[in-house]
C-alpha cells in the first residue's frame, strides 16, 4: 500500500489513513470476496472484490440504468439499501453467499450501514 499523501483536505486524508489501516487486516478471496463501499456526496457504490485475482466479482451503484426506476423518489439512505440488495443478488447468482465487509475508511453509520443492511437482507452473510 502506498503512503497516504495529503489530498484535498484533512478529512479526505484522514479517511485514506483509516482505509489503509483497514486494508491491512482484511482480504477477499474467491469464496469470500471483500464487499467495499464508496460514498460520495450524491451517490453510493458497492463492489465485491477477489483480492487473490484482483478482480471485481460484482458491482452495483445508484447510477445503474437497469435499476434506475426503483431509485426514483427515494432518499439517499433508501437508495443505499437498494444498492446493497442489488450487489447481494449479483453475488448469489454467482453462488457466493459470504463476504468480508470493507467500509473503506468511512464511519459505519448512515448510508454505509444501509448498504450492509441491504446486503444482509439480500441474503449475504458477513
Amino acid at each position: 500500500m502506498p503512503v497516504v499523501k495529503k489530498i484535498k483536505s484533512e478529512k479526505v486524508s484522514a479517511r485514506l489513513r483509516r482505509k489503509v489501516a483497514i486494508r491491512k487486516k482484511i482480504h477477499g478471496t474467491s469464496e469470500r470476496p471483500r464487499l467495499t463501499v464508496f460514498r460520495s456526496a450524491k451517490h453510493i457504490y458497492a463492489q465485491a472484490i477477489d483480492d487473490t485475482l484482483n478482480k471485481v466479482v460484482a458491482a452495483a451503484s445508484d447510477l445503474d440504468t437497469e435499476a434506475a426506476e426503483s431509485f426514483k423518489g427515494k432518499n439517499k439512505r433508501e437508495r443505499a439499501k437498494l444498492v446493497g440488495k442489488a450487489v447481494a443478488q449479483k453475488l448469489l447468482a454467482r453462488s457466493i453467499s459470504a463476504v468480508v465487509f470493507d467500509r473503506n475508511g468511512f464511519i459505519y453509520h448512515g448510508r454505509v450501514s444501509a448498504v450492509a443492511d441491504g446486503a444482509r437482507e439480500g441474503g449475504l452473510k458477513f
